[in-house]
């Protein structure tokens, strides 16, 4: 992990305890063999960096002195547009990223991955609220604002903060099975292992921010019956309103209007089932509210300009069981 003086402490140690309890779930389960990761944090100074919260972390060397031997070179964020313009640091980055097998950025560390050329062409996000930035600066890169985490080829780039616990998981998940990416989740009691295309700003996060009131069970209610009649009409018996008096309250209280909840939670769904299944799309379209196929895919064409097969096609993997333990024995990805 590549920091500086004013990197965001979560973007560095959020990642590091993914690798570091992978690393521990691997040898519970697979004793006597060597721990799959070793990780270190490299900056322009070795010794004491001083993080944005005023938490000073240990780096343990100059990144100057590495010239090799890196598996995931991963960027943390924070106050990355300052640390971008050191001509030294950009050097460094630009010339590791030939010999690495992947190069990553945590939030606003793109910024720096940007400047040293290694994101022109490339798909990439970062924070929401530089996202924009990002893209004016640098317009030969194809900025999705509102992804969690985006993988072009070899380079890895996440939303804002604890995102880069979602992209290390990720990781995880290529180098080691889903198997043993679930369990890590789990241990670190993350509610869920988010796939890379959920919007940074999901219909959950709105579920979390809706105030105390009559309406405060009914976006969960929804969430769990997306094959529901969920009509105004409908939402509105059910909270024992007026069709005009709910959609008010409604609005007010998520950002948005039912019927535009309704359709947002319907494509998160799908989207999470096309990601992380190969159900046949008119079962994903039935289970998640659409009633046929077309109307999924008109919806996923006015919102991602995707069909859905075609999405299924970017993002989906294979869940393969955790690889033999014969693969790590010999010995560890830094």
């Amino acid at each position: 992990m590549l920091t500086y003086d004013g990197a965001q402490n979560l973007d560095v140690t959020g990642p590091f305890e993914v690798f570091a309890m992978a690393s521990d779930q691997w040898l519970h389960d697979y004793p006597g063999t060597a721990p799959p990761y070793a990780v270190e944090i490299v900056a322009a100074r070795s010794g004491s960096i001083r993080m944005s919260s005023g938490i000073r972390l240990i780096a343990d060397r100059r990144f100057q002195s590495v010239t090799g031997g890196i598996d995931t070179l991963i960027i943390a964020g924070g106050n990355a547009r300052t640390a971008a313009a050191d001509p030294v640091l950009r050097e460094w980055v630009r010339r590791m990223a030939r010999t690495v097998r992947r190069l990553a950025s945590v939030c606003t560390g793109a910024f720096i991955l940007a400047e040293a050329g290694l994101l022109n062409g490339r798909r990439a996000t970062t924070h929401w609220g530089a996202a924009d930035a990002l893209a004016r600066r640098y317009p030969r890169i194809t900025v999705e604002p509102d992804a969690l985490f985006v993988r072009d080829g070899r380079v890895y780039t996440s939303a804002g903060v604890t995102a880069g616990m979602d992209l290390a998981l990720a990781l995880v998940e290529e180098d080691l099975g889903h198997a043993l990416a679930l369990a890590v989740a789990r241990r670190l009691v993350l509610f869920l292992k988010r796939p890379g295309g959920q919007s940074q700003f999901s219909t959950h996060l709105a579920v979390q921010s809706l105030p105390t009131g009559p309406l405060k069970d009914l976006p969960e209610w929804i969430l769990d019956h997306l094959d529901a009649d969920l009509s105004v009409e409908a939402l509105a018996a059910r909270a024992a309103m007026s069709p005009r008096h709910f959609a008010r309250v409604f609005a007010k209280g998520t950002g948005l209007t039912p019927a535009k909840f309704v359709e947002k939670a319907r494509l998160e769904a799908a989207r999470r089932q096309l990601e992380e299944s190969t159900v046949p799309m008119k079962a994903v379209a039935g289970e998640c509210g659409f009633g046929t196929a077309e109307r999924m895919r008109r919806t996923f064409q006015r919102h991602l300009r995707v069909v859905p097969d075609d999405y299924r096609k970017r993002f989906v993997h294979a869940v393969n069981p955790s690889p033999r333990p014969d693969h790590r024995a010999g010995g560890q990805r830094q």
